[in-house]
């Protein structure tokens, strides 16, 4: 599903933030990308979603060489990659529902097919009852949920997540791998950058790490979905 063949990122200035990465995730998998800070892992994830392109190499998703993908078809790509922020980045000053809308709507979906999905998708995450509710009102383990929710209701078959729970109480952070683990469960591929080696255990799944942009050795995390 997703390949990255002799992968390198460069930003004027600052040197390369990824040099020679290569890996590939099949579909249905739940991996893990760990690394310390600036080893990376964001700018990996950002050359998946198309926000950044590689300055050499290639990333291969469904056959598809993204570096050399038409800037009129990013949107079409866009759509089949679920992407949650550690910052949740949702619109302040919309409900809860109209957040996780957004995608169906930009994407032109009819009103009654937005409703349909977004209560089906608030309702996967616990938050069906906090529709009309404003973001500002909720808990920070709330908002990652509804930046969840806003990440599946288009039913992408990728999730990328940046640090999910970076910003959650270990208990809190349990539910939210949870909820990743029951989405890779009825077939969507998750890949999930995260520093939390523990809850990693926990959860199970491959390990891919970073160390100075660099792709180390790859391996089984020991561990159980629960």
């Amino acid at each position: 599903m997703i390949k990255f063949d002799q992968v390198s990122k460069r930003y004027p200035g600052s040197g390369e933030a990824l040099s020679d990465v290569s890996f590939q995730i099949e579909a249905g998998e739940l991996v893990f990308l760990t690394g310390h800070s600036g080893a990376g892992k964001s700018t990996l994830l950002k050359l998946i979603a198309l926000i950044e392109r590689p300055s050499r190499g290639q990333v291969i998703m469904h056959g598809q060489n993204l570096g050399k993908l038409a800037r009129r078809k990013i949107p079409q790509h866009r759509r089949q990659v679920g992407v949650i922020f550690q910052d949740h980045k949702l619109l302040t000053d919309r409900t809860v529902f109209d957040n996780v809308a957004l995608p169906l709507v930009i994407a032109g979906y009819a009103r009654e097919e937005i409703g349909r999905r977004v209560r089906a998708a608030l309702d996967a995450v616990g938050l069906l009852h906090k529709e009309r509710a404003l973001p500002v009102t909720l808990s920070g383990g709330e908002q990652q949920r509804v930046g969840i929710a806003r990440a599946v209701v288009n039913r992408p078959p990728l999730v990328i997540a940046d640090e999910p729970t970076g910003n959650l109480d270990p208990e809190l952070s349990l539910d939210i791998m949870n909820l990743f683990a029951r989405f890779n469960q009825v077939g969507v591929t998750v890949l999930i950058a995260s520093h939390d080696h523990d809850l990693i255990r926990r959860m199970g799944g491959r390990v891919l790490s970073l160390k100075q942009g660099r792709m180390v050795a790859p391996h089984l995390a020991e561990g159980f979905h629960g």
